[in-house]
């Protein structure tokens, strides 16, 4: 055949089904499955990589659960376990069960509004979109560049969304790898705030309809109550900010004390240079050694201030809650009110009365605004074994001196020599009457101390050794590490019992012992008021924080940060109900969130404490350094590691 006669190639304006058989596979329109990696069957095989976003969905899902549906099933256990030997059915109730709110807790954290459901969508879900833009983005490497020359509307529609899809290509392609982790987290968190925020507000609003029922409260009311109310999620939206900024100091102290790259080798004018050569050449393994030797003193130094700076903000913190337990106890959760009423031993009366000398209706000076005001104390002494007088304002001494003493040798009061005030005795009798010490303002504070010191020890014990027990219970049949992990929770619980302590004698120390004997024409409302012994003890019992171990304090400090910052916040802003609100602690939650995760993947070492521990395992699993240490040599330090990811090199 002649080559006139030879066929000519097809056009490219034409197509045919049997070239579209035989195009390459990179070219061919990829599945849409295959940009979902958690949906496709090898996603749900065994695999070494826990960074999967099902293995972190089932990972995250996990210990929210336990977080969340773990504590609100306490009472029902509890209550099961006291009436197993009834085991009678009667209506609603199993056993003495209730039934119908077991249903409701039940429907609450497992629904898809719940806790661990919104915090799964809002953790897994940044390393779904994370892994979906991968894919986009390994699609648009193998698409072609232009469409096809057909002068047809599809063809038009084609290139229109190539443009798009080359423009997405180009951002996509300028993002750093944790700028690609930050704004992935963003819009996982963004989603699951709003269904976190969703199933609160839901409950609530359940919550107030049934206590309705019970009452004659209008719907007006019952909806004003509801726009008063604090958001459910604030206490957890300051707790993740707190940590996401602690991230970011981290990250700013670890790149300060990490050595920058050499040049190569160094003149030496400080080393001998018979060892290294005749021109006094330095090695660079010496170079690299001096310079590592340098970053890691710098990392000291460095980490002796930031443990004297966490110190100085658990003080702080510490003095703000304790002036609010008294006097603004709302500003607090009511969990932490109740730990705190039960560790300082207090009668709440006392308290009221606090507050009252504040507002004004309790006075030495005016006496009591009411007989409600009046009655308050009185019914106290009276319950302690005193006479009722020792409760009197109208009786007792508002100024100390000679005049004092008068009143005090007719109401039959020997501990309060020229000092006013209420009587000491109504203080410390709770603890030191059985010992016959509750004159004594030292053996009170004493006695506090070592019934705190009891009290922290079967706290701290068992925090210290559960997760030994848990994770390497060979290293306690070592007696260094068992003697060294008893000390640190000894340690733990002195820090605590020195911190009831201090307050209870600097108290004491204000409105007794020294300040109110050198100034005794200061009236006892201004020495029992809120700026006297109260304040007093606020601001001396965080000094206890230096007891405890450097790596602690931040944890210390990182704990009560949150609920500080929430004390500092004016209920007036808090309870407004106002959008702008909403929004502020929206774009806090999310942006928080999306800095944990980033610092997780990118930026271990910039996480410490629970919030390290916590993110190793949801992003990580049992391939990060924490766990994977655990396994191979239970000696290991405490704290966890998250090997560095190939995008951060």
């Amino acid at each position: 055949m002649s080559k006139h006669h030879q066929p000519s190639p097809p056009s490219s304006s034409t197509s045919s089904p049997l070239k579209s058989l035989s195009a390459p596979e990179t070219l061919r329109p990829r599945p849409w499955s295959t940009h979902i990696p958690s949906l496709t069957s090898e996603s749900f095989q065994l695999s070494d990589d826990p960074t999967k976003p099902s293995h972190v969905a089932l990972r995250t899902y996990a210990l929210a659960l336990s977080l969340s549906l773990g504590p609100a099933l306490v009472p029902f256990v509890t209550k099961l376990v006291k009436n197993a030997s009834a085991g009678r059915s009667n209506g609603k109730t199993w056993g003495n069960l209730d039934v119908v709110k077991l249903k409701r807790v039940l429907r609450r954290e497992l629904g898809y509004d719940g806790f661990a459901f919104s915090v799964t969508l809002a953790v897994a879900g940044g390393a779904f979109v994370k892994n979906l833009w991968k894919g986009w983005k390994e699609d648009l490497d193998g698409r072609p560049s232009s469409a096809s020359n057909n002068s047809t509307y599809e063809a038009a529609l084609k290139q229109i969304l190539l443009s798009w899809i080359s423009k997405l290509k180009t951002l996509l392609a300028s993002l750093t790898p944790e700028q690609e982790t930050f704004l992935a987290h963003a819009i996982s968190a963004s989603l699951g705030v709003v269904l976190l925020q969703a199933g609160t507000n839901r409950e609530a609003r359940l919550r107030a309809l049934r206590a309705s029922a019970t009452t004659t409260a209008s719907t007006a009311n019952i909806r004003k109550q509801l726009r008063d109310a604090t958001s459910p999620t604030l206490d957890l939206t300051l707790l993740l900010l707190v940590r996401a900024v602690d991230s970011v100091v981290q990250g700013v102290i670890m790149r300060r004390s990490t050595p920058g790259p050499s040049s190569g080798a160094t003149q030496g004018s400080d080393v001998n240079s018979h060892e290294f050569g005749e021109k006094g050449i330095v090695p660079q393994v010496v170079v690299d050694k001096l310079e590592k030797e340098k970053a890691r003193r710098d990392k000291e130094v460095r980490q002796r201030w930031t443990s004297q700076v966490d110190a100085f903000v658990f003080w702080v913190c510490s003095a703000r809650i304790m002036w609010c337990f008294f006097y603004q106890p709302q500003r607090l959760p009511q969990s932490y009110v109740t730990w705190i009423k039960t560790l300082a031993n207090l009668d709440g009366r006392l308290i009221t009365a606090l507050q009252y000398i504040r507002q004004g209706t309790w006075s030495y000076i005016r006496g009591p605004a009411s007989p409600l005001h009046a009655s308050l104390l009185q019914d106290a002494a009276k319950d302690l074994g005193f006479p009722s007088s020792w409760g009197n304002p109208s009786i007792l001494p508002a100024f100390g001196g000679l005049a004092a003493n008068e009143v005090w040798k007719t109401l039959g009061v020997q501990s309060r020599r020229s000092v006013g005030g209420l009587p000491c005795e109504l203080l410390h009798t709770p603890v030191g009457k059985s010992f016959g010490l509750e004159m004594s303002c030292t053996a009170n504070a004493s006695l506090r101390m070592v019934k705190g010191f009891l009290d922290a020890a079967a706290i701290y014990i068992p925090v210290h050794f559960f997760p030994l027990i848990l994770t390497r219970p060979r290293a306690l049949l070592r007696p260094h590490r068992f003697l060294s992990t008893l000390l640190s929770a000894l340690r733990s619980a002195t820090f605590l019992s020195s911190f009831i302590g201090l307050y209870w004698y600097s108290v004491c120390l204000t409105r007794t012992l020294v300040l109110a004997r050198l100034f005794p024409f200061i009236s006892h409302d201004w020495w029992d008021g809120p700026f006297g012994c109260v304040m007093a003890g606020c601001l001396t019992c965080g000094g206890s924080i230096w007891l405890e171990e450097g790596r602690r304090r931040g944890e210390m400090a990182l704990y009560v940060l949150p609920r500080a910052i929430r004390a500092f916040l004016p209920d007036a802003w808090v309870k407004s109900g106002r959008r702008g609100v909403k929004i502020v602690e929206q774009l806090a939650f999310i942006l928080s969130l999306a800095t944990l995760l980033t610092a997780a993947s990118h930026r271990p070492d910039s996480l410490r404490g629970l919030s390290r521990w916590t993110l190793a395992f949801v992003t990580n699993g049992p391939n990060a350094g924490f766990w994977k240490r655990r396994r191979r040599d239970p000696s290991v330090p405490p704290t966890p590691s998250v090997p560095a990811t190939p995008s951060d090199s």
